[in-house]
């Protein structure tokens, strides 16, 4: 067994000249000295131009043909082994075949070896480099992937932030609608109970006029009644009496009997019979009341009404505003309008004159289109492009529907065609500007036809587009209440 001064001479010879430490993965140079590769990698940097000299000897070296010293590498392991303590520690592994500190990697089998694996020949034609410098690459290769993974974590964390965000709005609105039905019903509730309260009055009282007429039918019907039972027992007592007395004023009495005529007295009068018959009709106050409720209970939960106009510093030329500012035609011809960073210039296209950054708003535009014609209607945002070609996508601040002759689209990222029930001339277009929302649906039918899913974080204006000569749309207030 070697002595301790033999060990220490050894150690001295493997030393490293630049560090003065023990060789860790030792490279021999041109000049055959060998060093650590870390400390000769650090010594060739910030070197100027042409090969670096020894640190010994100075003799120029390639600093690109370094060739590792596998047989120094067992020298020095074998070493670190026969000195006290030199066992591998518990961050060193050793190879379980030979048990040698494990000191290179097998490209090629994926495989860390000790100084006798790589000399048994196994990996001869492999691929073999320090455990330091193989693992490099793979470090990087690593710290790419850790940048790509927390950049898709930040990323969930936004969705997750503002999916949350938008549930909180929701449970806000939903809070609300609560407090608004209970508050709309307590209303209709005291209106019913009144109207409950004169509708029993009015049938009070034409309970009363029947019962008030029935007696008067009565005394009527028992007065004549009574008058024919009197003409009934004289003509009987009549008839029974000898020929000389029955021959007396007979003929008057006949007269008198056949000329009396039977007053029929109705039960009810005609007056009061029309009235019972028409009191359905004083229940018509309460149907279109508690259709008035209805229809403000559904409005109030779902917009509020956004009472908007077009903006003709945005106008492309070639559409003919109204004067009210209501209305819009394409027309060919192009309309005298000064040139502003705000006018669309190439696509036939208008905005709203104000925008949005918050609450719940619909409106109700009403398209006439001609043959071939079509319009465009959604919401975009107040940055979208005025000038050049405008892609009508949410990637370019555009969230619309296309109407078409004869088909509807919904303009994503690929336009959709839409399956509808039929073509709408009314849509209503409704914005939550907060929960992200854009619904469109048939104003008439209240039939859906999309909705896009945005996250706002700009001023978003109602847009409109119409493209084809005849075709044109106005806004329209009759659908959004």
């Amino acid at each position: 067994m070697a002595s301790a001064a033999s060990v220490s001479s050894l150690a001295e010879e493997v030393t490293c000249p630049i560090c003065q430490a023990t060789l860790r993965e030792p490279v021999t140079i041109d000049c055959g000295h060998n060093f650590c590769r870390g400390c000769l990698a650090r010594y060739c940097e910030g070197r100027g131009a042409g090969p670096p000299g020894c640190p010994l000897c100075k003799e120029p070296f390639r600093a690109r043909a370094l060739r590792p010293n596998w047989q120094l590498a067992g020298v020095v392991e074998h070493i670190e082994r026969l000195q006290p303590g030199a066992a591998p520690g518990p961050a060193e592994e050793a190879c379980a075949q030979h048990g040698e500190k494990l000191y290179f990697f097998c490209e090629d089998d994926e495989a860390q070896l000790c100084v006798v694996c790589r000399e048994a020949g196994l990996h001869g034609a492999h691929t073999v480099r320090f455990l330091e410098a193989a693992a490099e690459p793979y470090r990087e290769q690593i710290q790419k992937c850790l940048v790509n993974l927390r950049k898709e974590r930040e990323e969930i964390q936004e969705i997750q932030s503002r999916e949350n965000k938008r549930i909180q709005v929701l449970l806000t609105q939903v809070a609300t609608k609560r407090q608004q039905v209970m508050s709309e019903f307590a209303h209709l509730s005291q209106f019913l109970e009144e109207q409950r309260g004169i509708l029993l009055a009015q049938l009070e009282k034409l309970d009363g006029d029947i019962l008030e007429q029935q007696e008067e039918f009565d005394r009527l019907v028992a007065g004549e009644i009574c008058r024919f039972s009197t003409l009934i027992e004289e003509l009987e007592e009549k008839s029974e009496r000898p020929a000389s007395e029955l021959l007396t004023d007979i003929r008057s009495t006949l007269i008198r009997c056949e000329t009396r005529k039977c007053r029929k007295p109705e039960a009810v009068s005609p007056e009061l019979g029309q009235q019972i018959r028409d009191f359905p009709r004083r229940a018509l106050p309460l149907q279109r009341e508690v259709k008035s409720f209805l229809e403000k209970l559904c409005f109030e939960l779902d917009y509020e009404p956004a009472h908007i106009s077009l903006d003709p510093q945005t106008s492309h030329p070639k559409l003919l505003l109204s004067e009210d500012h209501q209305r819009a035609r394409f027309s060919y011809k192009w309309q005298i309008s000064p040139d502003s960073p705000q006018r669309f210039d190439r696509a036939t296209c208008v905005l709203a004159l104000r925008g949005f950054t918050g609450g719940r708003h619909t409106w109700v535009v009403s398209v006439d289109l001609a043959h071939g014609g079509s319009c465009t209607v959604g919401v975009a945002s107040g940055d979208v492009q005025r000038k050049g070609e405008l892609r009508l996508r949410p990637e370019a601040g555009v969230w619309a529907v296309r109407l078409a002759w004869g088909f509807v689209s919904a303009l994503g990222s690929f336009p959709t065609r839409l399956a509808l029930e039929e073509q709408p001339r009314q849509l209503r277009v409704s914005l939550d500007y907060e929960v992200g929302w854009v619904t469109f649906c048939n104003a008439v039918t209240q039939e859906h036809i999309y909705t896009f899913t945005a996250s706002f974080t700009r001023e978003v204006f109602p847009f409109f587009g119409v493209w084809g000569r005849g075709s044109g749309f106005s806004l329209s207030y009759e659908g959004a209440a």
